[in-house]
């Protein structure tokens, strides 16, 4: 059965090539806070010409559009377009924080449990002069796989560090609290201080050697496939 949301903002849908994908084929009709997650993504993307690799129904694949100015969220210049992956990295680390873990983000928008991966983040932006049009924001959170392709350098997932089975639906409504929760910090100059100050505190950079390590693995195991 497909999974159903409390949330009339939030579309489920069963399979799709990309959640960013449709997104950005229905951006003129989304709403702002507007979500479309899908059981299974045949082609999943993450940063620069990566795939997203995540077992069909185990985890949670969703993109979260944002709109700028009337209708949608405060007009935000081009130049602080930093403040999406403020925002964003953020929710995702109060959600897992509420299960019990200590999220770290690791620039500039993947979430990390110790020295795992449990979340990436991908933000694709569009621009109408010098300001922010919208933003579509694909999260991949691994919530129950446990069972991971061992050529992938350091996955992990909610299950594995708790010991408990997460429903997706249930998961990714209590997510999109968080997310609202934060989005309305990005209202006022204020509210986008404190995202970046807090960003900052749990920001970490990994070692240049370490990074291109992960980057080789993951480009040997994409080209195995």
């Amino acid at each position: 059965m497909k999974p159903r949301s409390a949330f009339p903002s939030i579309e489920w849908l069963d399979t799709i090539d990309s959640t960013n994908s449709e997104a950005k084929r229905r951006s003129e009709a989304l709403d702002n806070l507007s979500v479309i997650a899908a059981i299974e993504q045949i082609a999943g993307r993450g940063r620069g010409s990566h795939s997203w690799i995540s077992a069909p129904g185990e985890n949670l694949t969703f993109t979260l559009f944002l709109r700028f100015g009337q209708g949608g969220i405060a007009p935000l210049l081009s130049s602080e377009a930093v403040r999406i992956t403020h925002f964003c990295t953020l929710a995702v680390s109060d959600y897992l924080e509420a299960q019990g873990l200590q999220p770290r983000i690791k620039w500039p928008n993947d979430i990390w449990i110790a020295e795992r991966k449990i979340c990436g983040i991908l933000i694709e932006n569009s621009f109408s002069g010098e300001y922010l049009k919208d933003s579509i924001v694909g999260i991949g959170l691994n919530l129950n796989q446990t069972a991971f392709d061992p050529a992938l350098p350091n996955p992990t997932s909610l299950r594995v560090l708790t010991g408990r089975e997460y429903a997706p639906d249930t998961a990714l409504d209590d997510l999109y609290k968080a997310i609202c929760r934060r989005a309305e910090q990005l209202s006022d100059a204020d509210g986008r201080n404190a995202l970046e100050l807090e960003f900052s505190k749990r920001m970490f950079v990994i070692d240049k050697g370490l990074q291109a390590g992960i980057d080789a693995a993951i480009e040997d195991f994409e080209a195995k496939r």
